[in-house]
């Protein structure tokens, strides 16, 4: 089994326990704080156990075949090495690792190259759900989000809680950071990267740059080299919504943005994001907004509702 630390109600998958390279930090929840932020109605869903920041973190490893928490790992530089039950893998700068409860696993820094990283320990009643919602494969749970200095930022102000004293308040503020960083992950996902190559980026581009047209599944497929069926299921499964749903909604979204900053007519701008028909623009538009077109506009002047 693992070695563990007893932390409130249930047992924290350990850190490394090997000597912190100089620079780096290492944070613990004490048992007492973890059993308030299981309490807490701002804490209970979500909620951090310990976090670090290894500096070149040569000899690194740690192997655990019962994972009790949530651990999120990104690598910023140098290499190391995951061994999951059915397969190795090489992590390389970039690679985003998030680790469910329940997943036995192994890991080392590379000897030559001992990579640079964050991790955070976590949970609480919704880290599974923040989990799917990114979406990972379970059973390889690595994503290349490249170096991305938003999300260094945020890792490295989850570490301002260790000059907090130990406080509730503080720790109450780190968990809600948290939050935010996880659903920040999925945004990456469906932004950004090549996943399984499948260019998600290629094909948003491509719609943003389209909006005055109709674009149809068959040209968006081609995009990718894929059939409209294999387009359809790697899409939805990737952004939770159809491609041609999206498309729709970048449309009405840029429809909003003229009705804002313009004085074109309802048909103009309807036809500016590829509707001919400014009756069946405006049932699309009221569709997706729940309100018209000149609804949303006297909305704006505030002239509506009266």
């Amino acid at each position: 089994m693992s070695p563990t630390i007893i932390l409130g109600r249930r047992p924290m998958s350990t850190p490394s326990n090997w000597p912190l390279p100089p620079h780096s930090v290492r944070y613990v929840v004490p048992r007492s704080l973890v059993r308030q932020l299981q309490q807490h109605p701002l804490s209970r869903a979500l909620y951090p156990l310990g976090t670090g920041h290894y500096l070149k973190a040569r000899g690194h490893h740690m192997a655990r075949s019962s994972h009790d928490d949530y651990l999120l790992i990104y690598c910023i530089d140098g290499a190391g090495q995951l061994q999951l039950p059915e397969r190795t893998v090489t992590v390389e700068p970039g690679h985003l690792l998030l680790l469910p409860k329940g997943l036995p696993h192994a890991y080392r820094a590379n000897e030559d190259n001992p990579w640079t990283l964050y991790w955070v320990h976590f949970d609480g009643s919704d880290a599974e759900e923040f989990c799917r919602n990114l979406p990972l494969d379970r059973n390889l749970p690595l994503q290349q989000v490249g170096r991305n200095p938003k999300l260094i930022a945020d890792l490295d102000s989850l570490l301002q809680v260790r000059r907090s004293g130990y406080q509730l308040r503080p720790l109450l503020h780190t968990a809600n950071q948290l939050r935010q960083i996880l659903s920040y992950l999925a945004l990456l996902r469906t932004s950004g990267g090549n996943p399984q190559g499948f260019d998600l980026e290629r094909v948003h581009s491509h719609m943003q740059a389209n909006l005055h047209q109709q674009l149809d599944l068959d040209s968006l497929a081609a995009l990718v080299n894929l059939s409209k069926y294999h387009f359809a299921k790697r899409y939805k499964g990737l952004t939770g919504t159809s491609a041609i749903n999206h498309f729709i909604n970048l449309k009405i979204e840029h429809a909003c943005q003229l009705l804002d900053i313009s004085g074109q007519s309802v048909s103009e701008i309807g036809y500016a994001v590829g509707y001919d028909d400014a009756y069946y623009f405006s049932r699309i538009f009221k569709k997706v907004m729940g309100i018209s077109p000149t609804e949303y506009r006297k909305m704006r002047l505030g002239t509506w509702p009266n």
